[in-house]
């Protein structure tokens, strides 16, 4: 079932994430812990270089095999602010950079990663499709695209609580309702891009995993 998404705007988002980044580890390392592992697993296995979308306070970076090359980018300096103290606390050698970037507007050239993963951040950004456009273009032909998200309820009390979240998503910084179309449409309309995983995840079902592979 297609639907639009409630609006967001970059502003909205960067403003809701400087206000969760004192809590955000607190409120949501145990339940999206199983999503940042399989994520994590997913990503290692295309190859060393990995774009880390939405790296937030950095909670999956020391998910990551000392082997890999992590860049982490983010829209929200007060949460790269806390990834950077973790990375330096915990001596990640894995991570070899992290940056203030729009996940619309990835500043890399065209096949530089073996894996984009993107945690969390499909129903942050203001354009879904856009967003899938740039992993894309900086992913190696090969290479996978790897989402983990909250894909929305079509019917049953939760696609009602959802419904009224969604009106209050400017002030929580994503959109509660994200029906799995908004992934899907995009992934039929590139004949280059294969769904090669859609796969529940703890806890209850509330997130799934997404695997695409570019084309080689």
């Amino acid at each position: 079932m297609s639907g639009a998404a409630p609006v967001l705007d970059n502003s909205a988002v960067e403003a809701a994430y400087a206000r969760w980044a004192p809590v955000y580890d607190l409120v949501f390392t145990a339940a999206m812990g199983p999503g940042r592992r399989a994520a994590v697993a997913a990503a290692e296995a295309c190859g060393p270089r990995i774009l880390d979308v939405g790296v937030g306070t950095g909670l999956e970076l020391p998910m990551f095999s000392p082997a890999s090359s992590v860049t982490g980018v983010d829209l929200s300096e007060a949460m790269l602010k806390r990834a950077r103290a973790r990375v330096l606390g915990e001596r990640l050698a894995a991570v070899a950079g992290l940056c203030v970037m729009d996940a619309m507007k990835l500043g890399f050239p065209d096949d530089a990663f073996d894996a984009v993963v993107a945690p969390f951040v499909m129903t942050v950004v203001p354009d879904p499709a856009a967003t899938l456009e740039e992993f894309a273009r900086v992913v190696r032909p090969g290479g996978e695209i790897v989402l983990v998200n909250h894909v929305g309820a079509e019917q049953g009390p939760r696609a009602a609580v959802e419904r009224w979240l969604g009106r209050r998503s400017a002030s929580l910084g994503w959109r509660p309702e994200f029906p799995f179309a908004t992934i899907g449409d995009w992934i039929a309309a590139r004949p280059d891009m294969t769904l090669l995983e859609r796969r529940d995840l703890p806890p209850l079902s509330l997130f799934t995993l997404v695997r695409i592979r570019k084309a080689g």
